[in-house]
């Protein structure tokens, strides 16, 4: 086939797509994955729910998807003891595209978005796609947020999204309830909105609350949620958003029409009807991260604070040997973040005591291991 060169735009050229390595390996833990795959009588419960859908697939969706969005309003409610009505909850595929409406719906040419690295690694990409200027501010050391450079940026660049992970991605961290209300109450006096991104949520320690109970204090915050983790539901992609219902409704302007399939609203509504039994394995995870960091720090790694289901842990001189050697032995890990760290997901108690037989298969001698302070930048 001949050569052709499409009309790519200039600020596309050369770039690959996102994306984490997909291998056939025996023990996955790279995509912050729930490793327990829904029960039998979940999986025939979802079946019989796509089949009856599939009666009415030559018809469009609902495509204010109502009965799934009243549904993660009562999860929600009970979740973060905080009263949410549907006029408040948003949905979409997965997160990420919740965050592309975000973004289509406050940023934009002339406008700027803020994070705080190292973070999720889509913010940038979510910037560029709807033409935001992307700035940040770096952790500190141990990753927390710097507060004081923070106000200070948020003043100065005046931005009309900022985007907060906690728990943050990949480091685990989260950030006190106390401080997200000093950024919101900073953002807000910008005109700018706080976006709360607790992808991890569930995953969190007793004491950390939701951001979903400050909603009411601070309507130009948005919290952001996905059931890819805690819900076991990946697959599926169903993200959502809780806000004030002026926000809502700004991103149902800029939803694309029909944009959640029929199949897609009744598998999640299913799922809903599931939370005891997909949530039964939270403590378990939470305990095993536990663990984790333990072990790992018992064999000299530097690892993060979590409230997530993944450890973030270093250092390393050269973490691209370590990460292949460890799937040279059938585990895969996360080359994310700086370049001294990785990233591992909570699996199961044997895929993690799998994870923890290779590590010290890899590293059996000191020259992987960083002596420097490597540190968040």
């Amino acid at each position: 086939m001949a050569e052709f060169q499409p009309p790519v735009r200039e600020d596309l050229r050369g770039l690959t797509p996102y994306g984490a390595p997909q291998l056939d390996v025996d023990v996955r833990l790279n995509v912050n994955e729930n490793p327990f795959a829904p029960s039998p009588e979940l999986a025939r419960a979802l079946g019989a729910s796509v089949t009856d859908v599939a009666r009415t697939l030559n018809r469009y969706p609902d495509r204010e998807c109502l009965e799934l969005r009243q549904a993660l309003a009562d999860y929600l409610s009970q979740e973060s003891s905080a009263e949410c009505g549907v006029e408040s909850i948003w949905v979409a595929n997965g997160s990420n595209e919740v965050m592309s409406h975000i973004m289509a719906a406050f940023g934009g040419p002339g406008r700027v978005a803020l994070s705080f690295p190292p973070t999720y690694s889509m913010y940038p990409e979510y910037a560029r796609e709807s033409f935001t200027t992307m700035v940040s501010v770096p952790r500190t050391a141990d990753f927390r947020i710097d507060m004081a450079a923070s106000i200070a940026a948020i003043s100065d660049h005046r931005p009309s999204v900022v985007l907060l992970a906690s728990p943050n991605n990949p480091t685990g961290t989260a950030v006190s309830a106390d401080d997200i209300a000093v950024l919101a109450r900073a953002t807000a006096g910008m005109g700018g909105m706080l976006v709360v991104d607790e992808a991890y949520a569930e995953f969190r320690r007793p004491g950390q609350p939701s951001s979903v109970a400050g909603l009411a204090d601070h309507p130009n915050m948005i919290v952001t949620r996905t059931m890819s983790k805690a819900f076991a539901m990946a697959g599926a992609r169903v993200g959502y958003a809780a806000a004030h219902p002026s926000v809502i409704d700004a991103l149902r302007v800029v939803r694309l029409p029909y944009h959640l399939s029929a199949v897609t609203q009744s598998v999640a509504c299913t799922a809903l009807t599931f939370v005891e039994e997909l949530q039964s394995n939270l403590q378990l995870l939470r305990d095993e991260r536990d663990r984790m960091r333990r072990d790992l720090e018992s064999r000299g790694f530097v690892v993060a604070d979590s409230d997530a289901n993944f450890c973030f842990f270093g250092r390393f001189r050269d973490r691209r040997r370590v990460w292949e050697g460890l799937v040279d032995r059938g585990v895969l890990i996360r080359e994310t973040g700086p370049d001294q760290w990785l990233r591992v997901s909570v699996g199961t108690p044997q895929e993690n005591a799998r994870f923890i037989e290779a590590l010290d298969e890899v590293v059996v001698d000191s020259d992987l291991m960083s002596d420097g302070d490597g540190g968040s930048t």
